[in-house]
């Protein structure tokens, strides 16, 4: 696998400038719709990846500490506070691996294509990490190997999904966007299925999905129709690799917003997710079965309410033309369900606030990566791109837990209240950014 090559190979009249402006290309965009075989490939492991990460992620990493916290390694008060450290480094690890291998994969010549190397071999690594966390007897291994898992998952989805704007037109993308969000919600779902199935032996809840994963990705390798360089792309220069992680906003000023929207509305989700297995226990005064049994719960019906409008809420955007109401609406109902779990005492309030929550999230999924990848200021560079713009989906989850950590120390140990009244005003600010979009309609 090769990343760079001489300037000689590239095409008459591109240069490294241009390459910089973005106004090479290599492939010209999408016009037809993509094989059957690919859009099923990338829906089922959407699936199966997101059983393998998001499983440890939400229910996974609390058992972990708990079981330290148990093993006497954590103070009982420190909880909250260890697993704002383990998820930051996690998300930071995120922040820099996914634009890196965003980059590394829309430059890489190799005779397998662009995508289909990194996304196997990041799946392999987050294995390792999982196992690594699953197996760890301390702290400092188990955030040694959720930062591993980190690097591996984002090698992974970073060119996984620019296979997107590889390969579906503008017209079909609110349709596919849409699944692929359901199947990452559902994949969520599976993931706390099996965290409970396994919630008394956490090295197979982190390994044993994993594992299936990588079969899964080497699949999607093989039915994915990934182009090869036609040249080798001129060498990248110091100054390209520092603006791996920026596009300049002044000209391309709807991508930007689209970020920040992006940013604020995944800091205000992750303010409650982060803490969220806590939450239940302090605020319900539930047990840890219980918790990871009500989790399991209120992940099912949020990911019932998510699909019954992801699919609709893609479609009829593509019908209409239209992406901007879609996302600013939804986002707003977000917000106000953030809000509501302020307010809830008994699991069947926490329950309907999660069906709401689950509603509004299913509209912005299905419509809001389409939205993204019609901004985008050069389909060529869409690894680099949208590596740059999951910087807004991973920033943010090295930020939460330091913000909502803080704030939940704020007055009477622990405000929750206050943490979630600053979750719902990050998602309205996110709504309120949409209005600006001016290049979508």
């Amino acid at each position: 696998m090769t990343t760079s090559g001489s300037a000689a190979g590239t095409p008459s009249g591109v240069t490294a400038a241009m390459r910089l402006r973005g106004e090479h290309h290599w492939f010209e965009e999408p016009t037809q719709p993509p094989p059957r075989r690919y859009v099923i490939g990338l829906i089922l492991a959407q699936f199966v990846f997101f059983v393998a990460l998001l499983g440890p992620a939400i229910v996974g990493v609390g058992l972990k500490i708990n079981s330290l916290v148990g093993a006497g390694v954590i103070a009982e008060d420190g909880a909250e506070g260890a697993l704002a450290v383990l998820a930051g480094v996690g998300a930071a690890c995120a922040v820099v691996a996914n634009v890196v291998f965003g980059r590394l994969s829309d430059h890489t010549r190799s005779r397998w294509g662009r995508r289909r190397p990194w996304i196997v071999a990041g799946t392999s690594i987050m294995t390792v990490g999982l196992a690594v966390m699953g197996l760890a007897p301390s702290l400092l291994l188990a955030t040694l190997g959720w930062g591993i898992a980190q690097i591996g998952a984002n090698m992974t989805l970073a060119p996984f999904v620019a296979t997107i704007a590889d390969q579906v037109p503008r017209f079909r993308r609110g349709s596919i966007t849409a699944l692929l969000g359901i199947a990452q919600n559902v994949g969520i779902l599976g993931g706390t299925y099996v965290a409970e199935l396994f919630i008394d032996n956490i090295p197979v809840m982190f390994i044993g999905p994993s594992l299936l994963a990588i079969v899964a990705m080497v699949v999607f390798a093989f039915l994915l129709p990934d182009r090869v360089l036609p040249v080798s792309p001129p060498r990248m220069t110091l100054r390209e690799w520092a603006e791996t992680f920026w596009v300049d906003p002044r000209r391309y000023p709807d991508f930007a917003l689209a970020w920040w929207s992006r940013f604020l509305v995944t800091l205000g989700s992750f303010m409650f997710t982060t803490f969220r297995f806590f939450f239940l226990q302090r605020e319900l005064g539930l047990d840890e079965g219980e918790t990871v049994r009500l989790i399991t719960q209120s992940v099912l019906v949020y990911t019932l309410a998510l699909v019954a409008t992801a699919w609709i809420a893609g479609k009829v955007s593509d019908l209409l033309g239209r992406r901007k109401i879609f996302v600013w609406s939804s986002t707003m109902l977000f917000a106000l369900g953030t809000v509501l779990l302020a307010g809830v005492s008994t699991e069947t309030q926490f329950l309907l606030v999660e069906v709401l929550l689950g509603f509004a999230y299913g509209i912005y999924v299905g419509v809001d990566l389409a939205l993204v990848t019609d901004v985008l200021p050069n389909p060529d560079d869409a690894g680099k791109d949208l590596g740059v713009f999951n910087i807004a989906n991973a920033l943010p989850q090295t930020l939460a837990p330091v913000i909502g950590g803080a704030l939940i120390y704020v007055g009477a140990y622990p405000n929750y209240t206050l943490l979630l009244f600053v979750a719902g005003g990050s998602a309205l600010a996110g709504a309120i950014v949409i209005f600006f979009i001016k290049g979508v309609r």
